[in-house]
């Protein structure tokens, strides 16, 4: 007994579902991610708020515990606003310039190009691992809802970047969010425009028509090149063919009298006419071959078969 083995379940993004290995190598690195932001932000703790107290602050570790904390809130607002398809762009920048505000405190701290350089990095890598973990979660969101724009290729930018752009202008305009769909839409486009240029000359953007100048630069749908032309009306058409007749089968013929042969139920049904007013006495194979001219085998054949027929028929008896 042989039994089907499941289907793997491809995502609509086509890339394969992480596996167990991947998934707990992934959140150990959301730990140590996580592990290494907070110690950033605790080590711009004294940094912050020693500016705070410069500044007048009563209570100088609310400015450095605000910051700090709002920069996670911040990311984890972006990521549900994100997961809900209402995403703001402006409130991905602020933890960034929470950030920025932490870093500058903590570059003005130090006392020497080395301590400035460390103590700016430190709060900076809380905000490199929320980007991430925001980028991550957003393209499979938006892959899983069909409403990511797939990105073109950085070396396409760099071969052809004025077609490139043209390229990435008609996607966001037109919605297209398939890059191979794209390539394929505007290798149509560039055809009809090289058979509109074939067909009107080199002023063909005056002469061709404006519904096929907007349609070649939408960029959707390619413009109708060559249109198809309807066969003129017949005048007198053609009277449809007459299909023969089927020809009678002939029926077949004796080789030496050249007569039609007969068949013994035609026989038989001549002889039933013929013989109706007979006896049974009468009834023999002589006078039934004289009469039905037939050979005497077929002769003896009608009379066996007349003489079962009023065997089985009802009996007549005669009305006084």
């Amino acid at each position: 007994m042989t039994t089907a083995t499941p289907a793997l379940e491809v995502p609509p993004s086509g890339v394969p579902p992480l596996t167990r290995p991947e998934m707990g190598l992934a959140g150990v690195g959301a730990l140590a991610a996580a592990g290494v932001g907070a110690l950033g932000l605790i080590s711009s703790f004294d940094a912050v708020s020693a500016a705070a107290a410069s500044w007048g602050f009563s209570a100088p570790w609310m400015l450095p515990v605000g910051i700090d904390v709002s920069i996670p809130v911040f990311t984890v607002a972006n990521l549900l606003l994100i997961r809900m398809d209402m995403a703001l762009a402006w409130v991905r920048f602020v933890p960034w310039v929470l950030t920025l505000i932490t870093c500058g405190l903590n570059i003005a701290a130090g006392h020497s190009l080395s301590a400035k350089v460390a103590h700016g990095t430190m709060p900076l890598l809380w905000v490199v691992f929320s980007e991430i973990g925001a980028h991550v979660y957003a393209v499979r969101i938006g892959a899983a809802t069909g409403r990511r724009m797939e990105k073109i290729r950085f070396s396409r930018w760099l071969l052809a970047p004025l077609s490139t752009f043209a390229l990435w202008r008609r996607m966001t305009l037109w919605e297209v969010i398939s890059y191979s769909n794209a390539l394929a839409l505007e290798r149509e486009r560039l055809l009809a425009r090289a058979d509109l240029r074939e067909r009107y000359g080199r002023r063909w953007r005056s002469k061709t028509p404006r519904r096929e100048r907007v349609m070649l630069r939408m960029g959707e749908l390619a413009p109708a090149t060559e249109q198809e032309t309807p066969a003129p009306p017949l005048v007198n058409p053609p009277a449809p063919p007459v299909k023969p007749k089927p020809r009678p089968r002939r029926r077949p013929t004796s080789k030496a009298t050249g007569k039609v042969q007969r068949t013994f139920d035609e026989v038989l049904t001549e002889a039933r006419t013929l013989t109706a007013g007979w006896s049974d006495a009468e009834l023999t194979a002589d006078r039934i071959r004289t009469t039905v001219r037939v050979s005497q085998d077929n002769a003896r054949k009608l009379r066996d078969a007349l003489k079962t027929e009023r065997a089985n028929g009802p009996q007549l008896h005669a009305v006084p």
